[in-house]
């Protein structure tokens, strides 16, 4: 606040240091709301800030440590009331101990302690909606509200933008779009070397020539392995081999479900199950056509980036966050959801393009992903959102100081 004469004007104090973030969730397993936080961290490092993640662990705790952010081992993926209750003291404790700027919730369990020991403090409160989080009745809903609670609520696609505004009572000002990102390093084809992608053919014994398409994703139904396996038995005329890339996560009925639908379709040789892939950039480049058969539509659906930052043609259903990702006939095809041969329909479509056809939608496939969807985007406009959420708060102390001056 200065004095200009006999006028008044409010300055807001200038930020001091580098902002300290909390981000809380329930694990750190491999996932969109898990990368998402340890990118949200790394970044937070190299600009100079503190980073502090609170978690009941997992493998990516190392990347926090490689990148010099802070793990604090919390039991926050619990439901228990009595246990999310005493978060709230541990949380506070942490907000104390490291002067937390900004409190920023991942996960709706976590984000009910997160809530009140931000509340306590009064600190920022900051939510991502990582998924529509469906209810069935109003209890659910409850629960799932906390995730409108943040002063910015980022939502990771324009689809779960319009899904909060649609379901929930937010303030459209709080919600901010802050599109996933994806690891253009590590997803580039200039560093895929073809030694990766022969020994990727070779373990999985692909025959020579044949064109490869490939629905990557962990085996869990909603995920659409049974739907293109029907939709490929729809193409007899066709060569080809299906790859259905993924954990079964224990789900071992399921996989036994659909290696009987591969035989009872008599596609033995041409529709294949796999494990999980720890090579994912050089699974892309051996395929031809990468597939996003989800039946339910997913918040933002990372495959569909991954694939075209790769320059592959993507196929995918036309619900959820994949249509804010595919320019459709030039980047890849949309289908109707759960619909087989609209499904049958573009991957025909996809396995029909010309050599020059496919270099074509390559690049630009490659320059779309680039331009919209980097981690580095994501990564800067997340901490932009941060920086204007510390100014504003600085503006409301000030003006604070100035009504009671």
């Amino acid at each position: 606040m200065h004095e200009v004469g006999h006028v008044v004007t409010l300055q807001p104090e200038e930020e001091t240091g580098r902002p300290v973030v909390l981000q809380v969730l329930p694990a750190l397993v491999t996932g969109g709301v898990e990368r998402s936080a340890v990118d949200i961290a790394q970044a937070l490092k190299q600009a100079g800030g503190t980073a502090i993640v609170a978690s009941e662990g997992g493998p990516l705790e190392l990347e926090l440590q490689r990148a010099g952010a802070i793990h604090v081992k919390l039991p926050l993926a619990s439901k228990n009331p009595l246990v999310m209750s005493r978060n709230v003291k541990r949380l506070v404790h942490l907000i104390d101990q490291y002067d937390v700027d900004i409190v920023h919730a991942r996960s709706r369990a976590p984000a009910w302690s997160a809530y009140y020991a931000a509340k306590r403090r009064n600190r920022p409160f900051v939510t991502t909606f990582h998924g529509t989080y469906n209810f069935t009745g109003s209890l659910k809903k409850q629960y799932n509200a906390i995730m409108t609670k943040g002063e910015r609520v980022i939502a990771n696609s324009e689809f779960i933008a319009n899904h909060i505004k649609q379901n929930y009572s937010v303030d459209p000002g709080r919600v901010r779009v802050i599109h996933r990102g994806i690891d253009l390093f590590r997803f580039d084809p200039a560093k895929v070397s073809v030694e990766r992608v022969v020994a990727l053919a070779q373990k999985w014994r692909l025959p020579d020539g044949v064109p490869v398409i490939m629905l990557p994703g962990r085996l869990t139904r909603w995920k659409g392995q049974s739907l293109l396996i029907e939709a490929v038995s729809k193409l007899p005329d066709l060569e080809f081999v299906a790859l259905m890339v993924g954990s079964d996560q224990g789900r071992d009925d399921y996989r036994r479900e659909l290696e009987e639908l591969v035989k009872s379709k008599g596609l033995i040789g041409k529709a294949v199950v796999l494990d999980e892939c720890d090579d994912m950039p050089a699974a892309y480049k051996l395929a031809d056509v990468v597939v996003s058969a989800s039946t339910d539509p997913e918040a933002f659906g990372r495959v569909v980036s991954e694939a075209q930052a790769l320059g592959r043609p993507v196929v995918a259903a036309d619900h959820g966050g994949a249509p804010e990702q595919i320019l459709p006939g030039q980047t890849g095809f949309l289908f109707p959801p759960g619909d087989a041969d609209g499904l049958a329909i573009a991957l025909r479509k996809a396995l029909a393009l010309g050599e020059a056809e496919r270099q074509l939608l390559s690049a630009e496939a490659i320059a779309h992903v680039r331009k919209h969807f980097s981690k580095e985007q994501m990564c800067a406009r997340t901490l932009a959102l941060y920086t204007e959420i510390r100014r504003q708060r600085a503006y409301e102390r000030a003006l604070q100081r100035l009504q009671t001056a």
